[in-house]
């Protein structure tokens, strides 16, 4: 395949991707939700700050991730006042 061809396919495959990651978390609980987005959170997070301070990005995405879905694990479920 040419480079052309290849980023042609680039936003079809992006939207893709999307559209099954969020329909992935239709039948999740809410603390199934919490570590997922606190991984993905985390994730960002932490590759942000390795590749500001030097360092890898793969790493920092790793550790903040996992840092992240630990911290979503372990908040409690959220209530609302009645």
């Amino acid at each position: 395949m040419t480079a052309t061809r290849l980023s042609a396919l680039k936003l079809p495959v992006l939207v893709l991707v999307l559209a099954f990651s969020l329909s992935a978390c239709a039948h999740m609980n809410e603390r199934e939700q919490r570590v997922l987005s606190g991984g993905a959170i985390g994730a960002a997070g932490g590759a942000a700050l390795a590749v500001m301070t030097g360092g890898g990005a793969l790493a920092g995405a790793l550790i903040g991730g996992g840092g992240g879905a630990v911290v979503g694990a372990l908040l409690p479920q959220h209530t609302t006042a009645k």
